[in-house]
């Protein structure tokens, strides 16, 4: 490794205080692309699918869990995988608790090509209690952007209907892991009053909504 410059406490501020200038433009990007991203047409699904479960099979429908947001991760486990996929273990690793996500009417679920009772096996290797769902003998994957890969899909539901709203891979999944994050590539958003968001989305102020995992008043984290 080259050493950096070594400088006085003065300059190493005034160094900061230019790179800070650039850090808030990044982040005033990143919100205009948020809310862009809010507007983005949506997809009716009307395909049925069948999700395997330890509790039985499931439709699309099921996954929301009574809510109107669904985030879908697609791990890349696989039928006899020998060698599970560190990049997607490394994600779910950092996945939050689920009731911050619920508390604004999103649910998160996985799903891979795995048999069930191979993808419990796994989920309680790894100490994970995300809901992780069969895809086996289902396009869904191949529906939705992911063929032999990775992605994250966004749906929204309204009644009985449900829409396909946004999807990411590659390195658009690498930049997420927090509640904000995961909320920012849904229709709805964070639901703070600060947001540039489509009409009719109801909002509250920053931070208000914010509780302990457990203190969340009427919600079920699944």
């Amino acid at each position: 490794m080259t050493a950096p410059e070594i400088a006085s406490r003065e300059d190493w501020q005034k160094a900061r205080a230019a790179l800070l200038e650039k850090e808030k433009a990044l982040t005033r990007a990143h919100d205009a692309l948020a809310a862009e991203r809010r507007r983005l047409p949506w997809v009716r699904v009307d395909k049925d699918y069948a999700f395997k479960s330890p509790e039985g099979t499931l439709t699309l429908n099921d996954l929301f869990e009574g809510r109107r947001q669904l985030i879908v991760y697609h791990h890349m486990l696989r039928p006899a995988d020998p060698s599970p996929c560190a990049g997607c273990c490394m994600f779910v690793d950092n996945l939050g608790h689920a009731a911050h996500l619920n508390a604004r009417d999103t649910t998160l679920a996985l799903v891979s090509s795995a048999p069930v009772g191979e993808i419990e096996a796994f989920r309680r290797r790894m100490g994970w209690p995300q809901r992780w769902y069969s895809v086996e003998d289902s396009t869904f994957n191949e529906d939705f952007g992911v063929t032999g890969g990775f992605g994250l899909n966004v749906f929204f539901r309204e009644g009985g209907t449900v829409f396909h709203t946004y999807f990411t891979s590659g390195r658009g999944v690498e930049a997420l892991g927090s509640n904000w994050t995961f909320l920012d590539l849904t229709p709805l958003g964070r639901q703070e009053s600060w947001e540039d968001a489509p009409e009719g989305i109801s909002q509250t102020a920053p931070y208000q909504w914010w509780r302990l995992h457990d203190e969340y008043d009427g919600e079920t984290t699944g």
